[in-house]
């Protein structure tokens, strides 16, 4: 996010969540079940703690049949994201 022209941009955001959507719905996720959040890597916003540099951000909400989660941080939208399930009595 630091990296965008303006840095943390909101719309380019919008964009990344877009395409990502449509990747991991081909790959057995339920999009609307997986948090979306915008990060730093290089300057570790939204990781470990809130950015001040993303005030657009309100945080993420997911809702799910065994209840919601919602967030700020990628921290808390890894441990709140669910495995899709794969038949294990068929060959692979």
């Amino acid at each position: 996010m630091d990296f965008t022209e303006p840095p943390y941009s909101q719309k380019r955001y919008k964009e990344i969540v877009k395409e990502v959507s449509t990747y991991i719905k081909k790959t057995g996720y339920n999009p609307d079940t997986v948090a979306f959040v915008p990060i730093s890597g290089w300057n570790g916003d939204n990781m470990l703690e809130p950015s001040a540099n993303m005030s657009w951000l309100k945080g993420w909400k997911v809702t799910r049949n065994d209840g919601n989660a919602s967030g700020t941080r990628l921290l808390e939208a890894l441990d709140c994201t669910l495995q899709p399930t794969h038949p294990t009595d068929k060959p692979l």
